[in-house]
């Protein structure tokens, strides 16, 4: 190997290690919980306090990190939202359903989404909303939540695979113990309601809901699966509930959501 082949592989080995050492930080940021005081984000990346604030204060110029006023705690910024939905909005599963989704429209006649499972549980990465249907408050980005929400029930009864079962564990937690504080006969409100949910869910083939997540309006969530028979993403269908028809819709978005999965390959 001669010198200027050398330097050549040299280069396309380089890189700029404090780029890498970075990353750590979000990395952490991304696996966590919730946001996390400075002390506990650094040792979690095995780097000191003094460091770690060095990078953060730069991630925070580019909107990477976030640092609550108050508590003094770090998070994911608004950058890593739109670069993950970027990510997300490139998987092949993702750009199959929307590529589907303005035949689905002329169908339902009502506003449909397609989520994933993010970091935080069921997010909202494409929105297409009909001409003919009033204007629902949901936007990219958004978290559902797992107990009031189709897309939420949805990747409750068929999004388990995976490792998502053991993530949903606090999510579930907290949605409990709210629907108790709050006193809402609507929600479940024990680990064997939440169960006994699920399997109405998986019976019907999608999850719903009617006036449960927003007053007046009623939706369903069908699960597309890939070919190892983990749910990939739902897809959303809501309106409003006078007009909106929860078996109709759920036949419709299952059609479409059935399609999907075995061009995916599964086979189930």
């Amino acid at each position: 190997m001669d010198a200027d082949t050398l330097d050549t592989s040299d280069k396309a080995r380089a890189g700029i290690q404090s780029v890498e050492v970075g990353f750590a930080l979000l990395d952490v940021l991304a696996d966590a919980s919730g946001p996390l005081m400075l002390r506990d984000l650094a040792a979690a990346a095995g780097m000191s306090a003094a460091k770690a604030h060095r990078y953060l204060v730069s991630f925070q110029r580019l909107g990477l990190v976030v640092q609550d006023a108050v508590s003094a705690r770090y998070e994911l910024g608004p950058a890593t939202l739109r670069l993950g939905l970027s990510t997300l909005s490139r998987v092949d599963a993702v750009k199959m359903a929307r590529e589907r989704l303005p035949t689905l429209l002329e169908a339902t006649g009502h506003t449909l989404a397609l989520a994933v499972w993010g970091n935080h549980g069921p997010t909202i990465v494409h929105w297409l909303e009909s001409a003919r249907a009033p204007s629902v408050n949901l936007r990219l980005g958004d978290v559902m939540p797992l107990l009031s929400s189709a897309t939420g029930r949805c990747f409750l009864a068929f999004g388990s695979q995976g490792g998502r079962a053991d993530r949903s564990g606090p999510l579930l937690a907290a949605e409990i113990a709210q629907a108790l504080a709050q006193d809402r006969s609507d929600l479940p409100q024990t680990p064997e309601a939440v169960q006994a949910l699920a399997v109405q869910t998986r019976e019907a083939g999608y999850g719903w809901v009617r006036n449960v997540l927003l007053p007046g309006i009623s939706g369903v969530c069908a699960p597309v699966f890939d070919a190892n028979g983990q749910m990939a993403l739902g897809v959303l269908s809501m309106g409003v509930s006078a007009t909106f028809d929860i078996r109709e819709q759920g036949r419709t978005v299952g059609a479409m959501s059935r399609q999907l999965s075995a061009d995916l390959g599964w086979r189930g």
